[in-house]
């Protein structure tokens, strides 16, 4: 039997089990903030991919969920910097 959703509603795909667990897919996110970082703060992100621009630097990052995302964050702003963009990179697929 096919399931059919009202027009306009967007279906999600059910989150995959392992053992009794919910498993989410983790997703990329790029964190933007002002200035640019040199070596000794590259290495304090070294489990990210360190982006530098224009007077700003980019940190690339695959996340397991939205509490990840928030210890990267605070991480960020506990070297006194200033975030000015939080990104969520499309996943393939995501049309």
């Amino acid at each position: 039997m096919t399931r059919r959703l009202p027009p306009g509603t967007l279906e999600q795909a059910p989150p995959a089990h392992h053992e009794g667990a919910t498993l989410l897919r983790s997703q990329t996110y790029e964190i933007t903030f002002a200035g640019q970082a040199g070596s000794a703060l590259r290495a304090e992100f070294d489990d990210c991919e360190v982006i530098a621009g224009p007077g700003t630097t980019t940190l690339r990052a695959e996340l397991p969920d939205q509490a990840a995302l928030s210890g990267l964050v605070l991480r960020i702003t506990g070297l006194g910097l200033k975030v000015i963009d939080v990104h969520l990179m499309a996943s393939p697929g995501d049309d």
